[in-house]
């Protein structure tokens, strides 16, 4: 009778530790998607400072590495220290492996002056995404996908859709 007790008591921490430590997890994941999104912003401006801070021309994304197209892991790739920046940590759908990265490029901002940046009508670096995670990969946000944008900053918050200009 003791040992069904314990089962149980240990079966009931197990059901309540499991999911507090699967979102602890997801969190982790997002953060560190956050900070390569942050340093893809850092090689982004490194990359604008070599060519006049003109945006580069590149496909939003490639359906495989073989694919002989720009975007943004063999554009930016001499801009980082660590390849593994282009791949969001809670990529379980590997598209980092299969494309190069888990990140989409905004090519509709292709080859504009970083003076003159507007997206569908926005003005203003805080609310133009750069670049965006493939899938929905943060189940915990209540948006799902992280973000960089044009100022630099990254986050989960979709802010780009703003009505104030």
């Amino acid at each position: 009778m003791e040992l069904l007790v314990v089962i149980a008591v240990i079966s009931i921490l197990a059901a309540l530790v499991v999911p507090v430590y699967n979102r602890t997890m997801a969190t982790t994941r997002s953060a560190g998607c956050l900070s390569n999104l942050r340093q893809l912003g850092m090689a982004l401006s490194s990359y604008l400072g070599d060519h006049n801070f003109i945006m580069p021309n590149l496909r939003a994304a490639r359906s495989s590495t073989s694919d002989n197209v720009p975007v943004i892991d063999n554009t930016l790739n001499q801009y980082v220290t660590e390849p593994k920046v282009f791949a969001c940590p809670a990529d379980n759908q590997n598209l980092w492996q299969s494309t190069g990265t888990s990140y989409y490029w905004n090519n509709g901002i292709d080859l504009q002056s970083v003076a003159n940046l507007s997206f569908l009508g926005i003005q203003g670096g805080s609310r133009i995404p750069i670049l965006v995670d493939k899938a929905a990969f943060h189940p915990t946000s209540s948006h799902q996908v992280n973000i960089l944008y044009a100022d630099g900053h990254a986050s989960k918050d979709l802010t780009f859709y703003s009505s104030s200009n």
